[in-house]
């Protein structure tokens, strides 16, 4: 069995229920930006991410699952990382702060 992802589900796990609507209404969905503008996270409402560093558009791509205020992404290339919304316009992530833009 595989999941919204295509990844497989262990047996009798739930799949995972993904609907584009949901992401697109979530309210953490839209750009979040460092202080000073290097590293920028667009969470699109599609379940997907796109990370830009400096100049480098498209630095690094994959895709989130936000859970209450607990983000988990899983980078295209197999790395994986997660963060915190401390409030509606701020996240943590990897020892870095993000403002919604």
């Amino acid at each position: 069995m595989a999941d919204a992802f295509g990844e497989a589900t262990p047996a009798g796990k739930p799949e995972r229920q993904f609907t584009e609507k949901a992401m697109t209404q979530h309210p953490y969905a839209g750009m979040w930006v460092t202080d000073g503008g290097h590293i920028r996270h667009e969470l699109l409402p599609n379940g997907r991410y796109d990370e830009a560093r400096g100049s480098r558009k498209s630095a690094y791509q994959g895709r989130y699952e936000i859970k209450g205020n607990h983000i988990d992404y899983w980078d295209d290339t197999g790395f994986t990382a997660d963060g915190k919304f401390v409030d509606k316009d701020t996240l943590h992530h990897g020892g870095m702060i993000f403002r919604r833009q």
